[in-house]
């Protein structure tokens, strides 16, 4: 296989009190991060963001995920 397989990732946004959780989760392997950024921060900013830490914590473990 030449590229990253294509894989489907689920957000999960959680607020707590001022700020917002974020969750990245794989849906191929359940590997899941998550990001903590303020509630007025722009919601594709902040799945963006998660999606980058996914991203990284997959190749570092092997496994990619393509950009969606």
């Amino acid at each position: 296989m030449d590229g990253p397989e294509e894989r489907e990732v689920y957000f999960e946004f959680t607020a707590m009190a001022g700020s917002v959780k974020v969750s990245a989760i794989d849906a191929l392997t359940g590997i899941e991060v998550s990001v903590v950024g303020p509630a007025g921060a722009a919601r594709a900013d902040l799945q963006r963001l998660a999606l980058q830490k996914l991203k990284a914590k997959l190749r570092h473990q092997g496994s990619e995920v393509r950009d969606q």
